[in-house]
């Protein structure tokens, strides 16, 4: 998603700085929930900890690199295609979710008051 990002600054307008740089942002934020999970991000980014979830993500990412030019549409297909196999995955009751994905949830309403 980064390197795409930065496919979206060209050419240089306005609005595409502004893509390039969200894309970039959530890829890098994408790339850290591999390795550390906050707190807080289990509580406002839910969605992140299932399948469907992360997958229908990586359909909206995919939509940001639409329109431009022809090499944006590259990382494009292949974020969108990496959401689509999340969102195949969250319906195959054999595969299990990995470690990253499992230790956050903990279920709807399990917050602590």
């Amino acid at each position: 998603m980064v390197l795409g990002g930065i496919g979206l600054f060209f050419p240089i307008y306005f609005s595409t700085v502004i893509r390039g740089c969200f894309v970039i942002v959530f890829g890098l934020a994408t790339a850290g929930l591999e390795f550390q999970i906050p707190p807080y991000v289990v509580r406002f980014a839910s969605f992140m900890f299932s399948f469907a979830g992360r997958g229908f993500f990586y359909l909206f990412i995919s939509t940001c690199f639409l329109g431009g030019e022809w090499y944006n549409y590259i990382p494009g297909a292949i974020v969108g295609a990496i959401g689509v196999a999340y969102i195949v995955l969250e319906f195959l009751p054999s595969i299990e979710p990995p470690a990253n994905m499992r230790e956050a949830d903990q279920g709807w309403g399990a917050e602590q008051v």
